[in-house]
């Protein structure tokens, strides 16, 4: 399995977020891309020493976020995957360029070496904070064959956060999971409503048991709450490290390293 290859381990694998400060172009940019991208190996730098198991570099602080990404963020995000890549290399990694950006996001990571990407809107249509997102399976795929790229997993969020489901009412979680792995996804990602909030432990539980590919946590593990979700092959984690929890502050070492240090304890 190809999960299995990456990662060295098909249970509880702990994946930090670098959120990157805001980007050219976008309202809340304040600082030159080489401060970005230093900040940004900084942070990879703290996620590598606390013995993370893999990352995802995402343009988070974007917002408002927009289906319309111009050139400008793809080099930037391009530029510092890069970077981070260098940083990091030995350490498995991906990118999320928001929003729904995954072809931009594939093209990304082919350039700069990384090894997965997180998918948004990869089936069905839902309707998002930032407008309506269409199902992208098939171009996203077929994208991937073309540029050769097909080495790069794709992580695929269902019933994703920060979005209305109503269009997708009479379709279940585990039938969108079904989907999602019928349609060729190298992962499914499970989150709660938004940044920070829980998951539903049933959803992980009837999706562990409906599909053969990897189902991680994307959205409010804790060290209180990572019980829960044990048998997620991977738990996606940001604003838990972050000061105060909040997704917007910078990585705390000490939290990483703690919460790494009780996960490692029953998986060694």
């Amino acid at each position: 399995m190809a999960f299995l290859r990456l990662f060295g381990r098909l249970k509880s694998v702990v994946i930090g977020m670098v959120h990157l400060k805001a980007l050219p172009g976008t309202p809340g940019c304040k600082l030159p891309v080489a401060q970005v991208l230093e900040e940004a190996c900084r942070e990879a730098e703290i996620y590598k020493n606390a013995g993370i198991d893999g990352l995802i570099v995402e343009n988070m602080h974007d917002i408002p976020y927009t289906l319309h990404i111009g050139p400008e963020i793809t080099a930037t995000m391009a530029t510092i995957c890069a970077a981070v890549r260098q940083t990091c290399p030995h350490l498995p990694l991906g990118v999320q360029i928001l929003s729904c950006a995954n072809q931009q996001a594939l093209a990304v990571a082919f350039a700069a070496g990384l090894d997965f990407i997180r998918a948004e809107g990869f089936v069905f249509s839902h309707v998002a904070d930032e407008g309506f997102v269409n199902a992208c399976a098939g171009d996203l795929l077929r994208y991937r064959k073309v540029i050769g790229a097909e080495h790069i997993q794709i992580f695929a969020d269902i019933k994703k956060k920060h979005s209305s489901h109503a269009l997708t009412a009479d379709v279940s979680v585990t039938e969108m999971a079904n989907a999602a792995e019928f349609f060729l996804a190298d992962g499914i990602i499970l989150t709660g409503i938004a940044t920070g909030l829980e998951a539903n432990p049933r959803d992980l539980e009837e999706v562990g048991c409906s599909v053969k590919i990897p189902v991680l946590i994307g959205s409010g593990v804790t060290l209180e709450n990572v019980e829960k979700y044990k048998e997620a092959n991977a738990l996606i984690i940001g604003s838990y490290f972050k000061k105060e929890g909040y997704w917007g502050n910078s990585v705390v070492y000490d939290k990483v390293i703690s919460f790494m240090d009780t996960v490692n304890e029953p998986r060694m």
